[in-house]
């Protein structure tokens, strides 16, 4: 039980395949979810739901191009512990995209990019601190890792036709080959803890000669784990995200409508009970200024289903 609760809340990477590279939306993002601190194996399928509003006029108001855009995606992933050091892991996505402008709608449906990664643990540590009248347990871990996202998703540069007005958001996959370096920290004393995880994204261009902003983020979340008597944990989490991204590049200029920064907080809720694990996030925007202000976040959701084997 122990073991299957840290692939509740081990970390909440949005390291992530959602549209836009900026915002968690789509196309060559780089979100692992969930990393766990599995048994030996662990298999998973997780979903998640993004939106936007492009096209936003000045002070946000809405002009004849506003449009909606929506990303549905569903994701299959799989993680290894090869020793006590070394993991391995691989997400596969198919993503479901839509966008609506005054009452036209359009979709694109298909595999998004694949991607792998690797981390070593540098500390694992578990210690008793000793009070007054009780004695706790204080334990910590650290991962640093790295990956790669492969251009498996459809990259289609018709869907660039408008460049000087939208960004580049309505896409399967980025059509390059994109790499990660992450960071996780975790502290808990006893039944409470602090999650710190950070990631950098390095974007290369495409065969179009497209290339997607360098993209940063930054996790905290703190949590709880309860015990019921039916050996079933339960975990709630709150915490804020941060990312932020660098201008994309067009046979490279510089594309104004795009990167940007923004902020989320979060809530989520993790259980789990014999070899299953269940759980769901909510995030929604605190503050943002995405592609020169053309773009707004919304809320996004996850949940997610994992099984150790």
């Amino acid at each position: 039980m122990k073991k299957i609760v840290h692939i509740l809340i081990a970390c909440s990477f949005s390291l992530t395949s959602l549209a836009c590279d900026i915002c968690g939306c789509g196309a060559g993002n780089n979100y692992i979810g969930i990393l766990p601190d599995f048994y030996k194996h662990i298999v998973g399928v997780r979903y998640r739901y993004n939106q936007v509003i492009s096209h936003v006029g000045v002070g946000g108001a809405n002009t004849p191009l506003t449009t909606k855009e929506r990303y549905n995606i569903a994701e299959a992933w799989g993680g290894w512990n090869l020793n006590d050091h070394i993991r391995v892991m691989a997400v596969l996505p198919y993503s479901f995209n839509e966008k609506s402008n005054q009452g036209t709608t359009t979709a694109k449906n298909g595999i998004g990019d694949i991607s792998l990664f690797g981390f070593y643990q540098l500390l694992n540590s578990r210690n008793t601190i000793s009070g007054a009248s009780n004695t706790n347990l204080l334990v910590q871990s650290l991962w640093l890792g790295g990956g790669v996202k492969l251009a498996t998703g459809k990259y289609n540069p018709a869907d660039r036709a408008d460049n000087a007005q939208s960004a580049n958001l309505f896409q399967l996959g980025t059509g390059s080959y994109d790499f990660n370096v992450n960071a996780m920290y975790d502290v808990r004393l006893q039944d409470a803890g602090v999650n710190l995880n950070g990631n950098y994204k390095i974007n290369t261009a495409n065969r179009f000669d497209y290339q997607y902003g360098d993209k940063a983020s930054l996790n905290a979340q703190a949590y709880y784990k309860f015990r019921t008597k039916s050996k079933v944990m339960i975990a709630p989490n709150a915490g804020v995200q941060y990312e932020t991204s660098q201008t994309d590049r067009d046979e490279n200029i510089r594309v104004l409508t795009s990167g940007g920064n923004l902020l989320m907080g979060t809530v989520g809720l993790e259980t789990a009970f014999g070899k299953f694990a269940v759980g769901a996030n909510f995030q929604t925007p605190l503050s943002q200024n995405l592609a020169s202000g053309i773009v707004k976040a919304q809320d996004r959701v996850m949940v997610h289903l994992a099984v150790a084997l």
